[in-house]
C-alpha cells in the first residue's frame, strides 16, 4: 500500500487475484468490490478480525494511511472470523504502538487539487515499554475527476495505547474519528431506449446539481484487544469494539433533489481461548471462542417532485424512516492438526441471528417485520506439506451472514427485510514455496453456491436491492518472486463465471452482470542499490479486467468492453544527493497513467472510470 500510495480500500485490492473493483466505475462515497464473483460490500470488511458492519447508506470509510497493514481471505472463514460471507473477507489492520521511536511527517499533492498532510508518531512512555502509545493523522483537501462539486476533503485522527505489564498480558487500546466529505451523486445522464425504457449507455453529462451535492459523514470507533496467556499451552484473546457514523447526503437525478439522514451504530465483541498439545503424534491448535454483535441504524429521507430551477433549488422534507435493528451471537471450534507432514483443519460454529424491521412514512404510517434465523456452518480441510515446498490441499466449507436492509418491489414500496445469505464452497489447490529462493505459486480452483446473494438493482433509477441465487466457479493463481539484483515481480490471474441460478425466468442461468470472466495483473518493482542512481526505486504494473455484461439480461448495448490500466511510481531518498537530506523521501505515483476512461455498466445502469491521477509526497523521518 506505502509504494503504491493507495487512496482507499479499492486501490488497496486492485492487484489481488480474484477481485474486482470496477463494477461502478470510480464512486469515491463507497468502497465497492467483489471476490470471487460475490459482492463483499457490505458484509465482507472486517476491522482489527471483528466485523464491521454496514447500512444501506452507512458504510464505513477507510483511511489506508490509518492501517498496518489488510489480510485478504478468499472463501468462507466463519470459524476465525464470524459470520462472513462466502466470497470471503478483507480484514483491516489498525496501526498499533510499537517500541521503537517513530516520527514521521508527509506532505501531498497532486491531481484534482490534492493537498494533503500526515503523521504517524509513536513510542514508549515508559522507560520499561510497559506503556506504549500511537498518535496517527490525516488531513486532507481535494477535489476529483467529477469535478470541483464532488469534493475528497477528510479529517483524520487515531490514538492508540498499549499495556503490557509482563510478558503474559497484553492490552491495547484503539480508537478513530474521521470527518469526511464528497458528493452525493457519483453518477452521469444515461441514455434509455423510448421503447424499452432500457438504459442504452452513460453520457458525459452529469446526473446531478453542483449546487446540492454534499456527502458528509462522521464515523468514529473505540476499542480493546486484550492477550492474556493463562499457561504455557493457553491464551485468551478478546476483542471488543464499538462503532458509529452519522451522514447527510444530498443528491439530485436529473433535477429532482434527494436527501438522506443515516445514523449507524454497532458494537462486536469476541472471546475465544487458544490452546497448543499434543496427543499422541497429533499436534493440536484448537480454537474456541463466543463472538457478538449488535448492529442498529435509524435512515431518514426524502424526495422531491419539482425540478430545480436555475433560480430555485430546495432540500426536501423528511417523509421517510427506516428503522433496523440486529443482533447476532455465535459459538465456534476450530481444531488444526498437524501429523507428520499432514494438515488437517477442522471447524464448526453455530450463529443466532433477531431481526427487527420498521419501515414507512409519517404520513401513512409504518410496517414492522420480525425474523429469526440460526444456521450451523463448518469448514474441513486436509493438506500435505511435502519438503519441497509444494503443499497440495482440498477444503469444503459453508457460510451464513446476516444482511442489512429491505427487499422492495419493482413500484419502489417495502416488502420484507433481507433474508440472511447462506453459501457453500469446494476448492483444490496447490502452494508452492520454491525452496532456497523468494518465490511462491499459488493456484486453486473453486465452485461456490449462494442462496439469498444480496445485490443492488439501479436499472429503474432507484437503488433497489434484491436477492438470488448464484453460483461462481473459478481459477486463480498468484506468483510472486525477488531477485538478489534488487527486481521483484507480483503476478495474478483470474477466470471466474458467476451464473444467476433464480432470479426472473428471464435472467435464470444467464451470467450474472458486471463479473468478467478474465481478470489479471503484473507488478515489478526494482530497487537500484548502488552506483549513480543509488536510492531510487521505480515500481510500474498494469491490470487487466475483462469484458462483462451489462444487465442480468444482457442488453447488447451495455456491454462492457475490456478495461486495461498502467499504473507507475518513483521513490528517492534524498540522502544521496546531500548529507542533510538523511531520512527524506520524495515519492510519485501515478494511477491510470494512460488516462483510459472505461464505460462500466451495471444492473442497467453506467458509469465512467476515474481518469489519470498523479500525487507527489515528501516524507520525512526523524
Amino acid at each position: 500500500m506505502s509504494e503504491r500510495n493507495a487512496q482507499n480500500l479499492l486501490d488497496a485490492l486492485s492487484y489481488t487475484s480474484g477481485t474486482n473493483i470496477t463494477q461502478f466505475g470510480f464512486d469515491p462515497r463507497y468502497d465497492s468490490f467483489k471476490i470471487r464473483g460475490i459482492d463483499l460490500t457490505y458484509t465482507g470488511v472486517f476491522k482489527d478480525g471483528l466485523r464491521q458492519a454496514n447500512s444501506p447508506n452507512g458504510l464505513f470509510r477507510l483511511e489506508p494511511y490509518g492501517l498496518e497493514g489488510i489480510s485478504i481471505l478468499k472463501g468462507p472463514s466463519s470459524a476465525l472470523y464470524g459470520a462472513s460471507g462466502t466470497g470471503g473477507l478483507v480484514d483491516l489492520i489498525t496501526k498499533r504502538p510499537q517500541e521503537e521511536n517513530l516520527r514521521e511527517v508527509i506532505l501531498e499533492t497532486g491531481s484534482y487539487k490534492r493537498l494533503q498532510t500526515a503523521f504517524d508518531f509513536s513510542g514508549a512512555i515508559k522507560d520499561d515499554s510497559s506503556l506504549l502509545y500511537r498518535l496517527t493523522g490525516v488531513l486532507r483537501h481535494a477535489n476529483t475527476s467529477i469535478g470541483p462539486f464532488m469534493k475528497d476533503n477528510r479529517f483524520y485522527i487515531a490514538p492508540a495505547f498499549t499495556w503490557q505489564p509482563d510478558n503474559d498480558t497484553k492490552f491495547t487500546v484503539l480508537g478513530s474519528y474521521m470527518d469526511a466529505t464528497t458528493g452525493g451523486t457519483a453518477a452521469y445522464v444515461n441514455l434509455y431506449d423510448p421503447v424499452t425504457r432500457k438504459s442504452t449507455g452513460a453520457t458525459h453529462d452529469y446526473v446531478g446539481d453542483p449546487r446540492f451535492n454534499n456527502f458528509r459523514q462522521h464515523q468514529g470507533n473505540i476499542g480493546y484487544e486484550l492477550d492474556q496467556r493463562l499457561n504455557d499451552a493457553v491464551i485468551v484473546h478478546q476483542r471488543l469494539r464499538y462503532a458509529a457514523l452519522a451522514n447527510k447526503y444530498e443528491y439530485a437525478v436529473q433535477g429532482l433533489p434527494g436527501y438522506v439522514e443515516e445514523r449507524n451504530n454497532n458494537l462486536a465483541t469476541d472471546i475465544y481461548l487458544e490452546a497448543g498439545f499434543d496427543t499422541g503424534a497429533i499436534h493440536h491448535k484448537l480454537i474456541t471462542g463466543l463472538d457478538a454483535g449488535r448492529t442498529a441504524y435509524v435512515s431518514d429521507s426524502g424526495s422531491g417532485n419539482i425540478p430545480f430551477t436555475p433560480q430555485h433549488m430546495y432540500k426536501p422534507e423528511i417523509t421517510n424512516r427506516d428503522r433496523q435493528t440486529q443482533i447476532q451471537t455465535g459459538i465456534y471450534a476450530q481444531d488444526q492438526l498437524e501429523m507428520d507432514a499432514w494438515r488437517v483443519t477442522l471447524g464448526l460454529r453455530h450463529d443466532w441471528l433477531q431481526s427487527h424491521l420498521t419501515t414507512g412514512s409519517f404520513a401513512d404510517g409504518f410496517t414492522r417485520y420480525k425474523r429469526n434465523d440460526h444456521e450451523i456452518t463448518g469448514r474441513a480441510s486436509i493438506g500435505y506439506a511435502m519438503d519441497n515446498g509444494l503443499m497440495p490441499y482440498l477444503s469444503y466449507a459453508t457460510s451464513f451472514v446476516a444482511n442489512a436492509g429491505i427487499l422492495q418491489s419493482k413500484n419502489g414500496s417495502p416488502r420484507e427485510q433481507a433474508a440472511p445469505t447462506t453459501g457453500r464452497q469446494f476448492e483444490l489447490g496447490v502452494k508452492y514455496l520454491i525452496p532456497e529462493t523468494q518465490t511462491f505459486i499459488n493456484a486453486a480452483i473453486y465452485n461456490i453456491d449462494q442462496k439469498n446473494a444480496s445485490v443492488y438493482e439501479t436499472s429503474s433509477g432507484i437503488n433497489e436491492q434484491i436477492q438470488l441465487d448464484m453460483r461462481s466457479r473459478g481459477f486463480e493463481i498468484d506468483a510472486g518472486t525477488t531477485f538478489d539484483n534488487g527486481l521483484s515481480l507480483q503476478a495474478s490471474y483470474s477466470y471466474n463465471d458467476v451464473k444467476i441460478l433464480h432470479l426472473t425466468q428471464a435472467t435464470s442461468g444467464k451470467t450474472l452482470n458486471a463479473s468478467p470472466y478474465h481478470t489479471a495483473s503484473l507488478w515489478a518493482d526494482y530497487d537500484i542499490g548502488t552506483g549513480v542512481l543509488s536510492g531510487l526505486k521505480l515500481g510500474a504494473g498494469i491490470r487487466y479486467v475483462g469484458a462483462s455484461f451489462g444487465d442480468n439480461v444482457h442488453t447488447a448495448s451495455l456491454n462492457n468492453k475490456a478495461q486495461l490500466f498502467i499504473d507507475a511510481n518513483l521513490r528517492y531518498d534524498l540522502a544521496n544527493l546531500h548529507p542533510k537530506l538523511e531520512n527524506m523521501q520524495l515519492q510519485v505515483n501515478a494511477s491510470n497513467l494512460l488516462n483510459q476512461i472505461y464505460q462500466s455498466c451495471t444492473s442497467g445502469y453506467c458509469y465512467w472510470s476515474e481518469g489519470r491521477k498523479i500525487t507527489a509526497s515528501m516524507r520525512y523521518s526523524f
